[in-house]
């Protein structure tokens, strides 16, 4: 018989409801009986024992949430009666020894990859446009427009088409609800087999706002051109900026003294006119992109896959489902000499300790220990905290407090030790998992994540979100089947199995690792590289949840 509820740690006094209860359904979990005092939608936590006003509330092992008044065992936990609470944290120097999956399977396995001169290995072969400044944003519009037609990287053409049709059946007076969207156009051939797009990172950047928002701007387009999954580099300058192009050349240097890709750089005030800057800029780019199709996929180990770990639209199901699978993949991958990275400091806020402990000395504890401070401080005298963090939907599907959230959101990093812990921009240089400082918000985060060195990203979701990265394949992977069924545009793995007790955690997130793998030689195209879903925003270090 399919299991109604769930305990997801025995310390737990709430349980999780798998399908929608009834106000007056009994049910039956380890031999103890509880009725539901109200209506329990599923994904929602009702709790198994009488509480008091000022009671710790537990799940996932940690405390989630106090108690706001006297509630019945069988209650619905909600925003009334709970609210956000967090165990404060420290450097204890805990002994803390993992104990790696079965890697068996995978091993002497590999994956074609594009080989870089550092060593590094990417999954995928882009040419990469970079504006210094946001004046340079319409003019990278208008190459996009011309290279992404000619050369066969723009999206289908259904709309286009769907937006002629309207057009027609108004002209001849007939009912535009009546057209159909018809099914995509069939994509031009590519002529150069070897490049998988031509990206733009434009962005409202590199001048306005005070000179750090320019310098910080600058380190992340540097670490986005020396991305492994980047051949070659095409930077707009208008000239007059406060990102000036000696300041990213400078930090392009300094990320990587070797840095040995075809770049050109063109400043519009120093050009005979627009026409000839965007013309000249098409024309070498096009030369770069004959030089750098000329790079084929090679056979390269699985530890050197990089992988970026996200949630984004979650609910109450991404830390039983989807979160936990893609925390056993990571494991995985770690096992295998890989790299994960976890971010979205944010949501983190609850597992601090857990974080702390497993990582390998103090300096790693520490060094994360003051970014999350620091992160923390500015939120709060900035008039909020991080128990904002949940959105409207998030509550809405089940997660009450920030700190239920990011017990679930961690669950993607696996169980590994934490051996380096970045700051916005660092580079990733160690095996194992590494967690890098970046807002909870989707964009911001993944952008920072590409910008560590991640090759590939895992993005969970509960609720749906269209979100990728202009140079990182995003995979998406849905905590739900309905979900999936509903919006299997943009889905690329299920993980709703793991609700519906038709599969394990270990056996989902095998799967996932075999996606991974897939993805990484290009075997597979996951559906926001195929959308072009090439979200980029930069984070100025202020605010963001």
């Amino acid at each position: 018989m399919k299991q109604l509820v769930l305990k997801v740690h025995p310390k737990d006094n709430v349980l999780v409801a798998l399908i929608s209860l009834s106000k007056g359904a009994v049910v039956s979990y380890n031999g103890e009986e509880f009725t539901m005092q109200e209506d329990i939608p599923a994904k929602h936590k009702f709790f198994t024992q009488d509480m008091k006003n000022g009671d710790a509330i537990m799940m996932y092992g940690v405390l989630v949430g106090k108690a706001q008044l006297n509630i019945a065992k069988g209650s619905r936990m909600s925003t009334e009666n709970t609210k956000h609470a967090a165990e404060p944290y420290d450097y204890r120097n805990a002994k803390f020894e993992w104990q790696a999956p079965d890697v068996s399977r995978f091993k002497g396995r590999t994956f074609n990859g594009y080989h870089r001169n550092d060593g590094r290995v990417g999954t995928a072969n882009y040419w990469l446009f970079i504006p210094t400044v946001f004046c340079e944003n319409r003019n990278l519009d208008v190459i996009r427009e011309a290279m992404h037609n000619e050369l066969g990287y723009a999206v289908t053409d259904k709309y286009k088409q769907y937006t002629n049709e309207l057009l027609k059946a108004f002209q001849q007076g007939e009912a535009i609800d009546k057209v159909d969207l018809g099914p995509s156009a069939v994509q031009q051939s590519r002529p150069f087999k070897n490049v998988d797009g031509i990206k733009f990172l434009n962005h409202q950047g590199g001048c306005g706002g005070i000179r750090q928002d320019a310098a910080i701007l600058s380190k992340l387009l540097a670490a986005y051109a020396d991305h492994p999954n980047v051949g070659g580099v095409t930077v707009l300058s208008l000239g007059c900026q406060n990102l000036q192009v000696q300041d990213f050349m400078t930090d392009l240097k300094a990320h990587n003294p070797n840095f040995d890709k075809p770049i050109h750089i063109f400043e519009q005030q120093q050009s005979q006119s627009e026409e000839q800057l965007i013309a000249e800029a098409i024309r070498k780019t096009f030369e770069g992109l004959v030089e750098i199709n000329k790079l084929e996929r090679k056979s390269a180990p699985l530890n050197k896959l990089c992988i970026g770990v996200k949630c984004g639209g979650s609910d109450g199901f991404s830390g039983i489902s989807a979160n936990p699978s893609v925390g056993y993949c990571s494991d995985l991958v770690v096992a295998l000499g890989g790299q994960i990275l976890l971010a979205e400091f944010p949501e983190l806020c609850g597992v601090e300790q857990e974080l702390v402990d497993r990582s390998v000395n103090e300096p790693t504890a520490r060094k994360f220990m003051k970014l999350m401070k620091g992160y923390e401080e500015k939120v709060v005298n900035a008039g909020s905290s991080f128990s904002m963090n949940p959105s409207p939907g998030n509550i809405k599907d089940g997660l009450i407090t920030d700190a239920i959230k990011s017990a679930g959101a961690a669950k993607k990093g696996g169980t590994s030790p934490v051996v380096d812990v970045l700051d916005y921009t660092e580079p990733v240089t160690k095996p194992g998992l590494s967690l890098v400082c970046t807002p909870g918000n989707d964009v911001e985060a993944t952008t920072g994540k590409a910008a560590s060195g991640a090759t590939l990203i895992l993005f969970t979701t509960g609720l749906g979100t269209p979100t990728g990265n202009p140079v990182c394949p995003t995979i998406k992977v849905s905590t739900n089947s309905a979900l999936t069924k509903r919006m299997g545009d943009i889905i690329d793995i299920d993980t709703g199995p793991v609700i519906e007790g038709e599969k394990t955690i270990e056996e989902m997130g095998e799967e996932i690792l075999e996606y991974c793998i897939k993805a990484a030689s290009g075997d597979v195209i996951p559906k926001a590289v195929l959308l072009n879903q090439d979200d980029f925003i930069p984070w100025k270090r202020g605010v963001s949840l």
